[in-house]
């Protein structure tokens, strides 16, 4: 669990071990460090470059959760994108703070009533155009219409 955030509903989960930054390790769920092992970059599916960082344990033959913790031969071995994970917390902590409570609040008001507007009165479902450019383009004349119902109406 990392700032007691809990994020996933697996006890085992990555996101949910405790992070050494100082020593640059991980703690495994019992307790026990895990050593870094180095770094590769890895493509995500949008196609951008992250760096991964590898931690292993020292030693999970004799561990009573084994079985439970990992289900790899051997030893347990995770990656992690820091950068990543950074940038998910600062957008958390973001979204979390008063403003950003207040902002989700009002979106309910502001923008969710246009887009019901737009797929239950006027059927509109998918777009009927592909590609970035076109389906911009689609949007757009799809805000115009609704601002011209709104002026008219």
């Amino acid at each position: 669990m990392q700032n007691g955030i809990i994020r996933s509903k697996n006890p085992f989960h990555v996101n949910e071990l405790s992070n050494d930054a100082k020593n640059n390790e991980y703690q495994c769920p019992i307790g026990e460090p895990m050593k870094h092992t180095g770094w590769h970059i890895q493509e995500t599916k949008g196609g951008y470059a992250q760096i991964i960082d590898g931690f292993e344990a020292a030693n999970c033959a004799g561990c009573f959760l084994q079985g439970t913790c990992h289900q790899q031969q051997g030893n347990r071995k995770i990656g992690v994108a820091l950068n990543y994970h950074r940038l998910k917390e600062a957008a958390e902590k973001r979204l979390k703070n008063k403003q950003g409570i207040q902002k989700r609040k009002q979106r309910c008001f502001d923008a969710e009533p246009v887009f019901a507007n737009i797929k239950h009165n006027h059927h509109f479902k998918r777009f009927m155009l592909r590609g970035l450019d076109k389906v911009a383009i689609e949007t757009g004349l799809l805000a115009l219409a609704h601002n011209l119902r709104k002026k008219v109406a």
